[in-house]
């Protein structure tokens, strides 16, 4: 087999059909992950927790459930800003299949992320991280002591008390935390615990 060769003086075509441009498999952590979250009703649950947060008519925003799933790509990737966060999706076919987006639809810009974060309090993101968490073990999903994706490493705490990445030891609330105040912001509804009740 002889040694290719970059082509640097390529003509493309004006136009291209969608369904021409070759895509990967999804991910395959991302797409099990969403099964499961889909199985489990994720969407749902989301939109009726944050539903109070939102007002009737307007513009509608990013689906809430995509927020979230932008949350913990950003978490599970350690990607360290909401603009970082962006571009990581808007560069990705598999991230945005991921998000349900196709190949023509925008994804979503890093100040809508800042807005929706900003009205969500902490307690909001607990929550739903504690949702996440507990239909990830009753999948089987956080058996023994790390969870692995691609080439990074989370440690998964078998009582479910915390998810952290295995090389910087950050806890997603802490992740959230550190989106904010890298924005210039407070932390919104103060601190979140990783704790579960009861």
């Amino acid at each position: 087999m002889a040694q290719g060769r970059r082509k640097a003086d390529r003509q493309e075509a004006l136009w291209i059909s969608t369904a021409r441009i070759p895509t990967t498999a999804a991910n395959p952590f991302y797409k099990q992950l969403n099964e499961i979250l889909d199985k489990h009703g994720f969407d749902k649950f989301v939109d009726a927790l944050t539903a109070p947060f939102y007002k009737d008519g307007g513009r509608p925003g990013i689906p809430v459930g995509n927020y979230f799933r932008m949350m913990m790509i950003g978490f599970f990737e350690g990607i360290g800003s909401e603009r970082g966060l962006a571009w990581r999706v808007g560069d990705s076919f598999s991230l945005r299949f991921f998000l349900g987006l196709g190949l023509t639809d925008l994804t979503p810009d890093h100040s809508s992320l800042s807005i929706i974060r900003r009205r969500l309090p902490s307690e909001i993101h607990q929550q739903v991280f504690q949702f996440v968490l507990t239909i990830l073990a009753r999948e089987g999903q956080l058996r023994g002591k790390t969870l692995g994706i691609d080439a990074t490493t989370v440690e998964a705490n078998a009582a479910l008390r915390e998810l952290q990445r295995k090389d910087t030891k950050e806890r997603y609330d802490q992740y959230v935390k550190r989106l904010a105040e890298e924005a210039g912001e407070p932390a919104a509804g103060g601190s979140i615990r990783s704790e579960t009740q009861g």
